[in-house]
C-alpha cells in the first residue's frame, strides 16, 4: 500500500468540516492528521474526536505544538480571508504546503478543471470562491476557442449555507473572483456578483455566466458550445453534482451597447451558461453546492499534490 500524504484542517466550521469527512472517507492517499479550531465546543472538534481525528481548540499555535506537526505535509485553512493570512505567517518556517479556501488570494489561483497542473511547487495555493470555482472553467472554455473581453458571473447561493466566514468575506469574494475570471478565466475584464438567497425550502447553487465575444462565425459558436460540454464533463468529475441547467445560448448582440464593458473591443455576440451544483450531502446538505465545490476542489489539488511528491520521490 502507498504510503498516504498526511494533512491538517485549520477551521472546525462547516467547510472544514465536510473537507475532514471527504478526506476520511472518499481519499485514497491523504491521511487526516489534524482539525483544529479555536472554538472548543464547536461540532467539527466535537465529530472529529468522534472519528479519530486530533484535534486542537488552540489555533495554528495549537497546530504547531501537536507531537506529529512535523509529519503534516499539507494544510487545508478553511477559515477566513484575515484569518488564513496570520496562519499563513505562522507556518512559513516549517515549510508546509498551504491550500487556502479563502478570499485571501496570498498564493496563485487554483481551479482544478482550468490549471491544476500549473502551480503544484507553490508553497501556497488559493481555490478562489466557490462562485469562481463554478464559473472560471466555464470561462476559460468560452476564452480558448474565441477571445473573451468581457465575462460577468453571478453566483446565487442559499442563504443557510453562507456561515459567519462567508458573510465577513463578501467584499473578497466579489474581488477576488472578479481578479480570477481574468488570471485564470482568460477574460480581459471581468465582473463578479453574489446573491444570498433566503428562499424557503433553500434553493441549490445557480451560476450564470455571461461572456463577450467577438466572432460571428457559426462554426464557432459550435466549437464554444462543445468547449463547454467538455469543461462541464471536466469539473463533474471531481464535482457530480455539477451541471449545465439548459442549453447554452449564443445571442447576436449591439456592440455599440456594450463598447465600455468591452473595453473598446468589438463583439458580436453574448455567450449566456445557466449552471447549477448540487452537493453531495456528505457532511452539508445537498443545496450547500457552493461549499461543496469549494471542498471537492480542494481535495482534487491536494491528492496531485501527493501524487506529484510521490513521484518525485520514487
Amino acid at each position: 500500500m502507498s504510503r498516504r500524504t498526511k494533512v491538517a484542517v485549520i477551521g472546525s466550521g462547516n467547510i472544514g468540516t465536510d473537507l475532514m469527512i471527504k478526506v476520511l472517507r472518499h481519499s485514497d492517499t491523504l491521511d487526516m492528521a489534524a482539525m483544529v479550531g479555536i472554538d472548543p465546543a464547536s461540532d467539527g472538534l466535537a465529530r472529529a474526536d468522534r472519528m479519530g481525528v486530533p484535534t486542537t481548540a488552540k489555533g495554528v499555535e495549537g497546530l504547531i505544538a501537536m507531537p506529529h506537526f512535523d509529519e503534516i505535509e499539507i494544510v487545508f485553512d478553511a477559515t477566513s480571508a484575515g484569518a488564513h493570512r496570520a496562519n499563513a505567517a505562522a507556518l512559513e518556517p516549517y515549510g508546509k504546503r498551504l491550500i487556502d479556501l479563502t478570499p485571501a488570494a496570498i498564493g496563485p489561483f487554483v481551479v482544478p478543471a482550468v490549471n491544476i497542473d500549473q502551480h503544484l511547487d507553490a508553497p501556497n495555493v488559493n481555490m478562489v470562491t466557490c462562485g469562481g470555482q463554478a464559473t472560471i472553467p466555464i470561462v476559460a472554455a468560452i476564452a480558448r476557442v474565441a477571445a473573451v473581453p468581457y465575462a460577468e458571473i453571478v453566483a446565487s447561493i442559499a442563504s443557510k449555507s453562507a456561515g459567519p466566514g462567508t458573510r465577513a468575506n463578501i467584499d473578497e469574494f466579489t474581488e477576488t473572483t472578479s481578479h480570477a475570471i481574468e488570471a485564470v478565466g482568460g477574460a480581459t475584464s471581468g465582473r463578479a456578483i453574489i446573491i444570498l438567497n433566503p428562499a424557503e425550502p433553500p434553493l441549490i447553487m445557480r451560476d450564470t455566466v455571461l461572456a463577450l465575444i467577438g466572432d460571428p462565425d457559426p462554426v464557432t459558436h459550435a466549437a464554444v458550445r462543445d468547449s463547454i460540454e467538455a469543461m462541464i464533463a471536466e469539473v463533474a468529475a471531481y464535482v457530480p453534482g455539477y451541471r449545465l441547467k439548459q442549453a447554452v445560448q449564443i445571442a447576436p448582440i449591439d456592440p455599440e451597447s456594450v463598447r465600455t464593458l468591452a473595453g473598446g473591443a468589438v463583439v458580436t455576440h453574448q455567450v449566456s451558461v445557466f449552471l447549477e451544483v448540487e452537493g453531495a450531502a456528505h457532511y452539508l446538505p445537498a443545496y450547500a453546492g457552493n461549499l461543496d465545490i469549494m471542498t471537492s476542489a480542494a481535495v482534487r489539488v491536494a491528492e496531485r499534490m501527493a501524487a506529484t511528491t510521490s513521484e518525485s520521490v520514487r
